[in-house]
């Protein structure tokens, strides 16, 4: 950090800095790559567990040679500095080696849902201009029918089951016998063919800088079209060094629930280059299934579980009363808000099963590596989003300025630090839009979150600045709304969308979803009475609607484009 930055810094108010040390405060990036940062911890702990898949555990030596062969194996096919290689995998172990290998020779990964449409996957191809695709065998025929509207010259074909035991890859085989695979060919190869030959070889790394670019993420695409997030080497080893100074209870050896996906960045910063980089085991899990998330614990027993709230949403109905979570350290919440209803459940369930810890909620959005704060420690709060990571700023501007306001005063949040992204993928106006230089002379984020943070630094998240309702001239906040109907006893989990009216401009619209044993004609009038006594007259619902279900992304958040998509057919 040099002597501009540090009187740069000293501009901005830091009123959450007694919660760290001196020392944890000095935050400095290296000029190394992602892999080089792996490679470090790997050499720590080389017989250490890195990775377990489906009960196959590879050392952080194996793993590490795994990588190694991937690199030569990338470069013998054309793939140089600078190239970009779209990695279109679920949680497998091939995933992760592409990722890291690509980085050891300098490219750049481009990381897809592999449940993308037809569609999606040629714009996400096209976009970044990507010619080597590494991809999961179930995609093959949504990649067949675009690919030849791409760059794309080398397809490389990872199964699920590559990294199996025997007898459970002939159970996939079993199952998935009427998929159609592709023919190995110029275009096609599958991936035991692609690292068999560089088996007994190695190559020095290709030098990086933490500024260079190295991972591209996209947005989800809920608030409009998706847009390629450009993350550096510094982002993401940014964060495993902040790791270190917030999980200090995690030791090598110790077990990661790798549930988020890689393709997403809470998954793959959060759940992956965050244990890595501790010397952790990390439990890939490819797919989630709600039913039986309680013996994916008990299988397991791992130490710490990062997930969304509807993956703790599963956990609190399972039925197990034995199930023991007394080896939990962190249990994490991010990638959507966490109600209060939810996280007092979760908290509930976590006592009653022997668990110490209570469900932390971080704040973050892909543009900073899905991960900025954390209530965690002494800066404990039920209901925040605790304090900023060390490196990382955060303050609260008027929505539209830059202009900060007093603590305790709800506006934008915005973020400085060393996650915040490069920015959007050949998209000039939206990075300016979101990364402002502001009178301090740092770059700051505009995340279009809604928040307060207090005079103590803890900082309490609001809503999207998008999804604020204008009625009659107030300011309506539907996250607001849902915390108080999800309060009542009945209610499961709820969703609040603005709707056109013909003269307060728009009036919140309530969608619930009910507990077993409850009935709308039993309880809607109590949750009317309840949100008569509880909400300002201009905030109750004009409208409550009850579902089964709430629709999600494929990340697992509330979809609230659809919500609106279904209104609109509504009218």
């Amino acid at each position: 950090m040099n002597v501009v930055d540090l009187l740069r810094q000293s501009r901005v108010k830091i009123p959450w800095k007694k919660y760290y040390t001196k020392e944890e405060l000095k935050f400095k990036v290296e000029d190394i790559s992602i892999y080089e940062m792996f490679k470090r911890s790997a050499l720590n702990n080389l017989n250490c567990p890195a990775v377990n898949y489906y009960g196959r555990v590879y050392s952080y030596k194996e793993f590490l040679k795994r990588i190694d062969r991937a690199a030569l194996s990338f470069s013998r096919i054309g793939v140089k500095k600078g190239d970009i290689v779209t990695i279109c995998m679920p949680n497998t172990p091939e995933g992760l080696i592409s990722f890291y290998a690509v980085s050891k020779i300098g490219a750049i990964s481009n990381m897809i849902h592999p449940l993308s449409g037809e569609e999606e996957i040629k714009n996400y191809l096209n976009s970044t201009k990507s010619k080597y695709l590494v991809m999961v065998d179930f995609c093959y025929e949504k990649v067949r029918n675009v690919i030849s509207e791409t760059d794309v010259c080398k397809v490389i074909v990872a199964p699920v089951s590559n990294s199996m035991f025997p007898h459970m890859q002939a159970g996939y085989k079993f199952k998935t016998w009427r998929m159609k695979k592709p023919r190995r060919s110029k275009l096609y190869t599958y991936w035991n063919d692609f690292i068999i030959s560089s088996y007994f070889e190695t190559e020095k790394p290709i030098s990086c800088k933490a500024e260079d670019q190295a991972v591209i993420l996209h947005s989800g695409g809920t608030t409009g079209k998706p847009k390629g997030i450009v993350l550096s080497n510094g982002n993401f080893n940014a964060l495993a060094l902040q790791a270190r100074v917030i999980f200090k209870d995690l030791k090598p050896r110790d077990k990661v629930l790798g549930i988020m996906p890689i393709f997403h960045g809470f998954g793959l910063g959060v759940s992956f280059h965050i244990p890595f980089g501790l010397g952790c085991e990390v439990i890939l899990v490819p797919q989630f299934n709600a039913k039986k998330f309680d013996e994916l614990l008990e299988k397991y027993r791992p130490n710490v579980i990062c997930g969304v709230p509807t993956l703790y949403e599963a956990l609190t109905n399972t039925k197990n009363k034995k199930l023991d979570l007394s080896m939990l350290k962190y249990v994490i919440s991010g990638g959507d808000s966490l109600s209060s209803n939810l996280s007092e459940r979760i908290n509930d369930f976590l006592l009653s099963h022997g668990s110490k810890v209570k469900v932390s909620q971080g704040y973050g959005m892909t543009e900073a590596l899905a991960a900025v704060a954390l209530s965690f420690g002494d800066a404990y709060r039920d209901g925040s989003i605790g304090i900023p990571f060390p490196g990382n700023y955060i303050k609260i501007v008027k929505p539209g300025t830059q202009d900060e306001v007093s603590y305790g005063e709800d506006g934008e949040i915005c973020v400085s630090g060393p996650t915040v992204m490069l920015g959007y993928l050949d998209n000039e106006k939206e990075t300016n839009e979101m990364l402002q230089k502001h009178n301090d002379g740092m770059i700051w984020l505009h995340t279009g979150d809604i928040g307060m943070m207090n005079e103590n630094g803890i900082i309490y998240y609001k809503q999207r600045l998008k999804r604020m309702i204008i009625s009659s001239g107030y300011n309506v906040y539907p996250s607001y709304i849902e915390k108080v109907i999800e309060e009542h006893p009945a209610v499961l989990n709820c969703s609040v969308i603005g709707v056109p009216h013909p003269y307060k401009v728009e009036v919140p619209k309530a969608y619930i979803v009910l507990k077993d044993g409850y009935s709308p004609i039993s309880v809607k009038s109590s949750i009317k009475e309840h949100c008569k006594k509880n909400l300002a007259v201009y905030s109750i619902p004009h409208e409550f609607v009850y579902r089964k279900s709430l629709p999600h992304t494929l990340m697992g958040k509330i979809d609230f484009k659809k919500l609106q998509e279904d209104d609109d057919e509504e009218e």
